[in-house]
């Protein structure tokens, strides 16, 4: 046992060891917070951890090389900066600032060919520069557009790095890049049964209801009518920092060969823009991702891309409130809604599971403050006897620990007393499975054939 925290037991700790093995870093991460603390200790001597950081106000992670620590932050900087700390001369007036805040996010970096690698976010599309230890900017990968770059791995000193690559119409690729030749190479791409030039991404801007800007990709097959009569599935998430990027999926290809449309906002609660673009969308202000959601469904259908009858919206977890809340707030604006996973009772969502390391994000109905917000949007709390609700399928797994399968289940209760119209009310509750993650692949494909064929059914596609 080298570090514990009993007195806090929502802690999770991180480890990291320096390059000489003399230094020990400890992160320390409280419930969903989006803040950390940071500990220190020097193996050659003895004694405890030294706190670095406290608090759980701000995130810091990052890397060590011997004696440097180099963190990325969003402490002083709401896209983040890269910092670098001398772990003998520790003290915050000595940090140093590598690499200033941008108009870009850095999402993360890797200390690689003794050059830090910079990932950032551009519009919600990756973007990676190549700096020395000083801040000194060097290089900017010639990756693809509106793509998404996962893992950069390659140790301190390689020559050379690998980066791997994703968008709407590239499946996952694997580049090389070569520091001494300043040379970029196509690696590996996984193999797909479907040809990706086949269809075509883009990116628009839209208002939400404030006037906010918000982001927006567009998927379709090439050679699509776009005449306000196309099936159309907005799927969104917008909470926890999370960062909705574009990706490849050859499921979602199955849609778009049956001539549908794929909308993909970046919603605020999102990390997409910075943490005010995050806390623009937690605690009081979530009604702004709700309100962002629903201004993208107006948008496609006032720019001609579908109609209410035509329109699905589907999230899972934090995206299952999203949907609930926007079915409830505009049941008019959508035909079909897939609800997975769900949050839907926000006033007792804490007591159940692990859900109350989520109330730095939502809330608490337990604080006087925060309960009328929560009762505000609480999906179960706002349902409406007499309102023609569109059609919905509830999905949930019987030993979900992180949403528990009460929600859906005093959702589907609540929904077929009050539903005024026809369209049904389901549930699709799985006996052995739980949140999602390690699904066998069988029971994926058994669970995507039926969302389609919901879709089909309830959108008319022929």
């Amino acid at each position: 046992l080298f570090y514990e925290r009993p007195d806090i037991k929502e802690i999770g700790i991180g480890p990291q060891l320096s390059r000489d093995n003399r230094f020990l870093i400890v992160t320390a991460y409280y419930g969903s917070s989006s803040g950390n603390e940071v500990y220190y200790r020097d193996l050659t001597q003895s004694g405890e951890f030294k706190p670095l950081v406290s608090g759980f106000n701000y995130r810091y992670t990052g890397d060590i090389i011997d004696s440097i620590l180099y963190l990325m932050t969003n402490d002083g900087a709401s896209k983040y900066r890269i910092i670098a700390v001398n772990l003998f001369h520790p003290e915050k007036e000595n940090w140093k600032t590598i690499i200033p805040e941008s108009d870009d996010i850095i999402e993360g970096f890797a200390i690689i060919n003794n050059h830090l690698v910079v990932k950032y976010l551009h519009n919600a599309c990756s973007v990676v520069k190549i700096y020395s230890f000083d801040g000194v900017f060097q290089q900017e990968l010639n990756l693809p557009p509106l793509g998404t770059v996962g893992a950069i791995s390659g140790r301190w000193n390689d020559p050379e790095m690998f980066v791997y690559y994703q968008s709407f119409t590239c499946p996952g690729t694997i580049f090389r890049y070569d520091f001494e030749k300043n040379e970029l190479s196509k690696y590996y791409q996984y193999p797909v049964k479907v040809n990706p030039n086949d269809y075509e991404a883009k990116q628009v801007w839209y208002k939400s209801k404030d006037g906010t800007p918000v982001s927006m990709f567009i998927v379709n097959k090439k050679g699509v009518a776009l005449n306000g009569n196309n099936p159309t599935l907005l799927y969104g998430y917008g909470g926890f920092t999370s960062n909705e990027t574009p990706y490849f999926s050859s499921t979602l290809c199955v849609w778009l060969d049956m001539g549908g449309v794929y909308a993909l906002p970046n919603l605020r609660g999102g990390g997409e823009y910075g943490e005010a673009w995050h806390r623009a969308g937690m605690l009081e202000n979530k009604q702004n991702v709700f309100d962002d959601f629903i201004a993208a469904a107006e948008w496609l259908i006032d720019n001609k891309y579908t109609n209410p009858k035509k329109l699905a919206i589907s999230g899972g977890s934090n995206g299952g409130l999203l949907v609930g809340a926007a079915m409830v707030q505009r049941p008019d604006l959508f035909k079909a809604v897939i609800c997975g996973a769900p949050l839907l009772d926000m006033v007792r969502y804490h007591l159940f599971n692990i859900a109350r390391f989520w109330i730095p994000e939502y809330g608490s109905s337990e604080n006087a403050m925060q309960l009328p917000y929560l009762l505000a949007y609480s999906p179960y709390h706002n349902v409406k006897k007499g309102t023609a609700y569109p059609a919905v399928l509830f999905q949930s797994g019987e030993v979900d620990w992180r949403t528990h399968p009460m929600h859906p289940r005093k959702m589907v209760a609540a929904m077929q007393a009050a539903t005024s119209s026809d369209a049904p009310i389901l549930l699709d509750m799985e006996r052995k499975t739980g949140h999602g993650w390690g699904m066998p692949l069988g029971m994926q494909m058994e669970k995507k054939a039926d969302e389609y064929a919901f879709l089909i059914w309830q959108l008319g596609i022929k």
